[in-house]
């Protein structure tokens, strides 16, 4: 080989390693910021600025994404997310103010607004998750336990959640993140004798209440019958005033109906009459003279 192609060969070495050191440079300098991340940049430890920083009701491909610069081997990079997280609470055990126990299960969704302040106290998403869990247990405890079991299945229940929410939200900001949304997954009786207990009591309430408005409807029907009775009473006395003779004869075929059994029903009594042709009682059969 000669002395030419040596050096021919050692330049391309040269240049390759150049190129790969470029390269390397290049890629600890030069940084991709994709929408769904905030990227905080981080100098010897400490907090520098953030690029693509989450703000409300911005448009989707205006933000801060897309290419950025740093300082190789100085600076580095802590991916954050932009979007809505969320963390399952550990199953709470909860007693109701009409004494009953309640298995629950919910779940928060968050958002990290501040990365600065959520690297400084937290350090990381995972931690700001793990930090809330146990002020969620409180705050669900803390909200039922000054309601009855049946809060949660009226839309009082909403008015629960806002309250655990606002009081979440307290804390998180201390994490620089903001709480979305607050939810019950689960509010469950424990199973066994509570369970059955609880389905008794729910049973005897609902009883209670048939019975107390059957009483009501039978009071109602029986003003309704008073009032129906009463204007019937005076019509009829309006228009037998006007014919007494009529009234005698109304009255009359109304006993021989029942005295008789005209109507289909057996007489009271089913005993036997023997009457006068010229008794009183008779007269109806006579006619008007």
């Amino acid at each position: 080989m000669s002395l030419t192609d040596t050096l021919a060969g050692r330049r391309t070495i040269a240049l390759s390693i150049t190129a790969l050191v470029l390269l390397f440079v290049a890629a600890n300098t030069i940084a991709i910021v994709p929408e769904t991340k905030q990227a905080l940049i981080v100098r010897t430890g400490e907090p520098v600025t953030v690029y693509n920083a989450y703000k409300p009701n911005e448009d989707f491909g205006r933000t801060g994404a897309g290419l950025i610069a740093r300082i190789p081997f100085v600076e580095n990079i802590v991916w954050i997310d932009k979007r809505v997280l969320d963390f399952d609470m550990q199953r709470q055990s909860v007693l109701s103010t009409d004494q009953l126990r309640l298995e629950v299960d919910a779940y928060a969704r968050y958002r990290i607004v501040d990365p600065l302040r959520m690297f400084i106290t937290a350090g990381s998403e995972q931690r700001v998750g793990d930090a809330l869990k146990p002020i969620l247990g409180s705050s669900l405890r803390n909200e039922l336990g000054k309601r009855p079991f049946s809060a949660l299945l009226s839309p009082e229940r909403g008015q629960v959640m806002d309250n655990i929410q606002d009081r979440l939200n307290k804390v998180a900001a201390q994490y620089g993140a903001r709480i979305v949304d607050v939810r019950i997954k689960r509010a469950d009786l424990p199973d066994g004798t509570p369970l059955e207990s609880a389905f008794q009591r729910m049973r005897t309430a609902r009883e209670q209440e048939a019975r107390s408005i059957l009483a009501e409807g039978r009071k109602q029907a029986q003003i309704v019958t008073s009032e129906a009775d009463a204007q019937a009473s005076a019509t009829y006395a309006a228009s037998f005033g006007k014919d007494p003779e009529f009234y005698d004869f109304y009255r009359a075929m109304q006993s021989y109906r029942v005295t008789f059994g005209t109507d289909g029903t057996e007489a009271p009594g089913s005993a036997s009459v023997i009457l006068s042709p010229d008794n009183e009682y008779l007269k109806q059969f006579k006619g008007r003279r």
